[in-house]
C-alpha cells in the first residue's frame, strides 16, 4: 500500500506534458513524410511529442516550433539515448526488482522524511530499515528507525504507514526523475520531446517536422468502354506506419524526389581530447583560438513550411452506384463508383495531390485512396520492339490530358468492359505522353532481314600534307509484316538505334533514347515490307608522302573527288612516279658499280698472283689494261650515281612544296 502512494504521487507529476495530434501528413516518393502537429495546452503545461527511436535524427534536424498566443517556447527537452544502466547508475539510490520498501529506505539513510500513520504525522531522519523475517506466530514485517527532531530513536512498522514523503526537495525530484527513467525505458523504440515555454496562460502550439515513412505507391486503372472516350483511374496507397492513428488528417502526396538524408544529431558524440601538463610556476592554461567560419554564429534546425492544401471540390470519397446491383452486374460496368476527392498543383518541380476530405487511417493499417478519375486522350495500337518474339505486342498510346502530373506505377488495362492486361508506366508530366504495351497480339507476326551491305567513299580531303577519306558503310534491315486478321490495324514499329550509324530517307514519327519509332499502318490480311535504311561513317587519314602512286590512282577515279583535287593528287602522282623511276636508276646503277668493283679486285688478285712468275708478262699487261678500263668505268658510274641522287633530292623538294600546297 505505501508503495503504490508513492509511486502514484510521484507519476503525477511527471505527467503533466499534454500530446500533440497530427493534423496534415505529405508523404514524398523519397521515403519521408512531413508531419504537422498541434493543440491546446493549460496554463504552464508543457507538449510532448513522441517518437520511434530511428526516427529521432530526422526529429532533431527538421522539427520547428510555433506558438500562438504571445508565449515563447524557452527550449525543448528529449529522452536521451544513453543506455537506461548508465542513466541509472549516477543516482544515489537504485530499485531492483520487486525491491520492498524498507530497501529503498535503507539506502537512503540520513535523509528527512514524514510518515503518515493515520492521522499522526511523524518527521524524523531516516537511520536505517530492514525486513523482518516471520516465524510461526508472526509474518515478516518491514520496519524503519527515524532519528526524531527530540533526538529520540524510535522504530516504526512500514505495514501501518499509509503516506511517505521525502522533505528534501532535491531528493524528491532525483526519485521522480528515476521513476520517468523507467517509464521511458520500458519503451525502447519510443522517445519523447518536451516543448517548453514562457506563457503561463492557455495558448496553442503547433509543431512539424520531417521523419521517414513508406514511400506511397500509385496504380491505375485504363478504361476503353465500348463506345466513348477511355477513362483513366488512379489511386493512391498510402501505408502508415507512425505507431499511431491519423484521425482526421489533412493528407496530401508528393510526386518527386527532394533530396534527403541522415544526419546523427541522436547519439551524443565524445571526442578525445589531448592532455595539457603545465608547469608549477606557469600560471596561465593553454588556450586556442578557431578561425572564423561565417558571420552568423549558428541557425535554428527548421523543416520547410507546410505544403499548402488546394481546396477540391465534391462530396464524400465513395458513392454508391445509381443504378440496381441486377442492372450493374448485366452491364459488367468496369469503372469504380468513385469520387476522386483530390486536386493536383505544381510545386516547382514536384506535383502535389491533396485530399479535401480528412483522411483517417489507422496505426500499421494501410489506405487506398483515389486521387484520379478522369476522361484520357488514348488510343490503341501494335509495337514490335524486335528481340526474340516474332509477335508485336497490343498497346495504348496515352497522352497526359489531365492536367496532372501521373505518378508511376502499374496499369492495369481493360478494353470493352474485359480485362485485357497490365503494363507498367513511369511518371508522367501535364502535356507528355506515353507508350505502354499490356498483351501479345498473336494476329500479327513479323519477321527481319539485313537485304544489303555495301562501302564506298563519300568524302576525301587533303591538308597540310595528309589525306583524310571519309567512308560509309550502307546497310538495309526490312521488316516483313503480316496482318492474319481481317481488320486493319496501326503498327508502332521501334527500330533500335546503333551507336555511329544515323538514319537514310526515312523519318521517324518520334524517337525515344534508344529506339526510333515508326508508325506503319496495316491493312487487313495483308503483308507489308518496310525498308530501314542507315549507314556508318568510317574515318581514316594518311600522309602523303608515305603513300605509293597506286594508292593515290585509286582515289583520282573515285567519283566524290572534284576535279581541282584530281588534278592535284594527278600531280603528286607523276613526281612519285618520276622518284620511282629516278630510284629504280639508282638501283641499277648501283648494282652496275658494285659488279665492276667486284671484277676490279678479282684483276688485281690476278695480277699479284702472276707478278712474280716468269713468262707471264703479257698476260699481266693485259690484266692492267683491263684494269685501266675498268676504274674509267667505276668513274662513270659514280658521276651518274651522283646526278641520280641530286636527281631524286630535287624530285622530293619538288614532290613536298606540292604537297605542302595542297588543300581541298
Amino acid at each position: 500500500m505505501v508503495r503504490t502512494v508513492a509511486l502514484g504521487a510521484l507519476l503525477m507529476g511527471s505527467a503533466l506534458a499534454a500530446g500533440l495530434p497530427v493534423k496534415e501528413v505529405v508523404l514524398y516518393k523519397n521515403g519521408v513524410g512531413y508531419f504537422r502537429r498541434g493543440g491546446e495546452l493549460g496554463p504552464g503545461q508543457s507538449a510532448r511529442l513522441d517518437f520511434k527511436a530511428a526516427d529521432m535524427n530526422d526529429v532533431l534536424k527538421s522539427l520547428t516550433i510555433l506558438e500562438e498566443g504571445g508565449g515563447k517556447v524557452t527550449g525543448l527537452r528529449y529522452d536521451s539515448s544513453e543506455p537506461l544502466a548508465r542513466k541509472l547508475s549516477e543516482f544515489p539510490f537504485q530499485l531492483g526488482e520487486r525491491q520492498p520498501l524498507s530497501a529503498l529506505l535503507d539506502q537512503l539513510k540520513g535523509a528527512q522524511v514524514e510518515l503518515t500513520l493515520g492521522a499522526e504525522k511523524v518527521a524524523g531522519t531516516i537511520l536505517g530499515a530492514r525486513e523482518v523475517a516471520g516465524d510461526e506466530k508472526q509474518p515478516s514485517r518491514e520496519q524503519a528507525t527515524l532519528v526524531l527532531e527530540v533526538g529520540d530513536l524510535r522504530t516504526y512498522d512500514l505495514a501501518a504507514v499509509t503516506g511517505v514523503r521525502f522533505t528534501d526537495a532535491v531528493l524528491q525530484s532525483q526519485l521522480k526523475e528515476y521513476l520517468g527513467s523507467l517509464v521511458v525505458g520500458r519503451s525502447k523504440e519510443k522517445r519523447s520531446v518536451y516543448i517548453d515555454s514562457t506563457e503561463s496562460k492557455g495558448r496553442r502550439i503547433l509543431a512539424t517536422y520531417v521523419v521517414q515513412t513508406p514511400v506511397w505507391k500509385s496504380s491505375y486503372r485504363l478504361i476503353f468502354p465500348e463506345s466513348g472516350e477511355p477513362m483513366l483511374e488512379g489511386w493512391a496507397i498510402v501505408d502508415n506506419t507512425s505507431g499511431e492513428d491519423w484521425t482526421k488528417v489533412r493528407l496530401a502526396l508528393v510526386s518527386g524526389r527532394p533530396v534527403s538524408f541522415i544526419s546523427r544529431l541522436y547519439e551524443p558524440r565524445y571526442l578525445q581530447r589531448q592532455v595539457a601538463e603545465l608547469p608549477e610556476e606557469q600560471a596561465a592554461v593553454p588556450e586556442i583560438h578557431a578561425g572564423a567560419m561565417g558571420g552568423d554564429a549558428g541557425s535554428t534546425p527548421g523543416a520547410p513550411p507546410p505544403p499548402p492544401v488546394a481546396a477540391a471540390s465534391g462530396g464524400a470519397m465513395f458513392r454508391s452506384a445509381r443504378k440496381p446491383m441486377a442492372a450493374a452486374e448485366t452491364q459488367r460496368e468496369v469503372t469504380s463508383s468513385i469520387a476522386a476527392a483530390a486536386e493536383g498543383r505544381e510545386m516547382g518541380e514536384l506535383f502535389e495531390y491533396s485530399f479535401s476530405a480528412p483522411v483517417t487511417v489507422k496505426k500499421d493499417e494501410s489506405a487506398m485512396l483515389p486521387f484520379l478519375q478522369q476522361k484520357v486522350t488514348a488510343r490503341k495500337l501494335l509495337v514490335y520492339s524486335g528481340g526474340s518474339s516474332e509477335f508485336p505486342r497490343n498497346a495504348a498510346e496515352i497522352s497526359n490530358s489531365t492536367g496532372k502530373t501521373l505518378d508511376g506505377g502499374p496499369i492495369t488495362v481493360y478494353d470493352g468492359n474485359a480485362y485485357a492486361g497490365e503494363a507498367l508506366v513511369e511518371t508522367v508530366k501535364a502535356g507528355d505522353k506515353r507508350l505502354i504495351s499490356y498483351a501479345v497480339d498473336l494476329g500479327t507476326r513479323i519477321s527481319t532481314a539485313v537485304d544489303s551491305s555495301r562501302d564506298f567513299v563519300r568524302e576525301v580531303h587533303v591538308s597540310r600534307g595528309v589525306m583524310t577519306t571519309r567512308s560509309a558503310v550502307q546497310e538495309t534491315r526490312t521488316y516483313t509484316i503480316r496482318n492474319v486478321d481481317k481488320k486493319p490495324k496501326t503498327l508502332m514499329l521501334e527500330h533500335a538505334i546503333r551507336p555511329y550509324y544515323t538514319l537514310l530517307k526515312l523519318k521517324p514519327a518520334e524517337t525515344t533514347t534508344s529506339a526510333y519509332r515508326f508508325e506503319i499502318k496495316l491493312a487487313g490480311g495483308a503483308t507489308e515490307k518496310f525498308p530501314v535504311e542507315e549507314e556508318r561513317l568510317y574515318e581514316t587519314s594518311v600522309a602523303l608522302v608515305n603513300v605509293n602512286p597506286d594508292f593515290l590512282l585509286s582515289y583520282t577515279q573515285n567519283k566524290a573527288l572534284g576535279d581541282a583535287g584530281r588534278k592535284q593528287l594527278e600531280r603528286i602522282i607523276e613526281r612519285k612516279a618520276a622518284i620511282a623511276a629516278n630510284d629504280a636508276e639508282i638501283l641499277r646503277a648501283d648494282q652496275e658499280l658494285n659488279e665492276v668493283v667486284r671484277d676490279e679486285q678479282r684483276v688485281r688478285e690476278n695480277i699479284a698472283s702472276l707478278n712474280g712468275v716468269s713468262g707471264q708478262q703479257e698476260l699481266v699487261q693485259k690484266y692492267a689494261r683491263q684494269l685501266a678500263d675498268q676504274e674509267t668505268k667505276i668513274a662513270a658510274l659514280r658521276d651518274q650515281l651522283s646526278e641520280l641522287r641530286n636527281k631524286k633530292a630535287a624530285l622530293e623538294s619538288e614532290l613536298n612544296s606540292l604537297i605542302d600546297k595542297m588543300e581541298f
